[in-house]
């Protein structure tokens, strides 16, 4: 300091006292440098950024119904199939039923799930599996694409942009699946597998379908064959059926999730987003072709039925 001072001896006094204030700025800058550096040194690392950009041992696994889309995939193709006169309105009453349980239970019941792809396997026994794939195109551009949560939309990309894979798992039946994820720009889907025979559904499940810990089964065996480290990859679901799933990863995350997630999510710290609001949780969705006697009968039914099992 007194070498700086006398070397600005010669500095009239307004400049020298210009002068020294900017050194002793860059001083204080330099020191207030070293002091943050040092404290990082203790501190340790920062957390990297995530999702990690040109990992290829890792990859994004994301549920479909109420993660990826408000509602469920199956009800949706439902309604698509329905005016396309699939089926006749009493099976529509019975789609708009188990919707209005998914809405406002606010769970994946096992039993209603069944109900829901037994209904499906029959309206599509005897038709071409190439014509559901082009009737399913249509139906996510009617029904489907408006119902994406933007938020979820967002994670995935994020994924992709960073050079990885990304998945959709779901229960729904697999060309529902493979037709919203090659919408959305994914890499593929894994899903619930109905079983043809020359091109024509027989009706039929092949297996069980992907749920629950089959999920997990499912995304353990697509890893292995994909070469990735399961402990950098990601999973997205809204359900505590999901857990299975979600433990597998080293990046579990808990969207829009049921109370059982939520708190499940909350013990272990798992990371949670919710792109729901007060509106759209309001919304049970029912197709107005239904007509209001069954969309009310079949909300009043679910209301029912939902404060019987509390």
């Amino acid at each position: 300091m007194l070498t700086v001072m006398a070397a600005l001896g010669w500095l009239t006094p307004r400049r020298r006292s210009a002068t020294a204030r900017s050194v002793l700025a860059g001083e204080a800058s330099a020191e207030a440098a070293r002091k943050s550096s040092q404290e990082q040194e203790l501190a340790g690392p920062l957390e990297p950024q995530f999702p990690v950009h040109g990992d290829d041992k890792a990859a994004a696994f994301f549920d479909l119904d109420n993660t990826v889309m408000q509602g469920a995939a199956l009800f949706h193709f439902g309604r698509g199939l329905y005016k396309r006169k699939f089926f006749e309105t009493r099976d529509l009453a019975r789609f708009a039923w188990q919707q209005a349980w998914f809405r406002l239970a606010g769970v994946e019941d096992p039993e209603h799930m069944q109900d829901a792809r037994d209904s499906a396997l029959s309206i599509v026994k005897g038709h071409r599996v190439a014509e559901l794939m082009t009737i399913g195109e249509e139906i996510y551009d009617e029904y489907m694409a408006e119902r994406i949560w933007p938020g979820t939309r967002a994670l995935a990309q994020a994924h992709l942009d960073a050079g990885q894979k990304v998945w959709l798992v779901t229960a729904a039946p697999v060309e529902i699946a493979t037709v919203i994820a090659r919408r959305l720009g994914l890499t593929g889907a894994l899903g619930t597998v109905a079983e043809s025979v020359g091109g024509v559904y027989t009706g039929k499940l092949v297996g069980e379908p992907l749920h629950g810990p089959a999920k997990a089964e499912a995304v353990r065996a697509l890893a292995s064959a994909e070469g990735l480290d399961l402990t950098r990859c990601a999973a997205y679901s809204d359900s505590h059926n999901d857990i299975p799933m979600l433990s597998l990863v080293g990046h579990p995350y808990a969207i829009n999730p049921d109370t059982k997630l939520r708190k499940h999510a909350r013990e272990f710290d798992w990371r949670l987003r919710d792109y729901r609001t007060a509106r759209k949780a309001a919304k049970v969705g029912l197709p107005a072709a239904a007509g209001v006697g069954a969309v009310a009968g079949g909300t009043a039914a679910a209301i029912a039925l939902h404060r019987r099992r509390r």
